[in-house]
């Protein structure tokens, strides 16, 4: 980890399927952190693009639209489980799936956009000791984040963890709808102009491929506790 960094941020980025989102929700409520999730931004600017009539390759009118997510707040449910609210409105289930993370994508490729979103990312930070986690959030949204980490794994297991977490069965034809939705999600992610999926030079690369989500919790832990 960087001595230069001063931000007390905890920046894990990764590809969908990783891990990210799993561990960095546990490690922010086993350290009593506050806890952003940077890509649930993105797809809820995307849902609420879809719920709008706005296309996805209209950079001005999302930048707009931007302005509405003003309002979002993340809250734990009573069962551990992380609820995303615009406003009054939980749309936590009408951002997860596959569907939402191709708008997310879609929406996140705008230079204007991601501008737009930049500071209200950042102002979570204002808070206090911040564990967040998405794409770009050790390269671009909190460069000087005092603990970095790039978490990856085979995109068959992502895939796999993927049909899990949507209740799916293991079929090979769901396996391998989903591994090429997995893939061309990763072509586009990486390759984008602006803010492209890649580690930070400074973060420490972890493959979560045969760790349980356990096991790269106290990994990372240890090491943040560690400094």
């Amino acid at each position: 980890m960087s001595r230069e960094a001063t931000d007390p941020v905890v920046a894990i980025d990764g590809p969908a399927g990783s891990g990210k989102s799993t561990v960095a929700r546990a490690l922010a409520r086993s350290l009593g952190w506050t806890y952003l999730d940077t890509g649930a931004i993105y797809r809820t600017l995307g849902w609420l693009a879809h719920q709008e009539g706005v296309s996805v390759d209209d950079e001005e009118a999302l930048v707009k639209l931007c302005g509405r997510l003003q309002d979002l707040s993340f809250k734990w449910g009573e069962d551990g489980v992380l609820l995303v609210f615009l406003g009054d409105r939980d749309v936590t289930e009408a951002i997860r799936g596959e569907e939402a993370g191709r708008w997310a994508s879609d929406v996140s490729r705008h230079p204007g956009v991601r501008a737009a979103l930049l500071d209200l990312q950042r102002s979570f930070a204002r808070r206090g000791h911040l564990v967040t986690e998405g794409r770009d959030t050790g390269t671009v949204v909190f460069p000087r984040a005092r603990w970095k980490f790039f978490l990856t794994a085979s995109l068959e297991e992502r895939a796999r963890r993927r049909l899990r977490e949507m209740g799916m069965e293991e079929t090979p034809r769901n396996l391998a709808v989903v591994m090429e939705a997995m893939r061309e999600r990763d072509l586009q992610d990486s390759t984008r102009p602006v803010a492209p999926l890649r580690r930070a030079e400074d973060a420490l690369e972890v493959d979560t491929t045969d760790l349980s989500p356990d096991e790269v919790l106290a990994h990372i832990k240890q090491i943040v506790e560690g400094e």
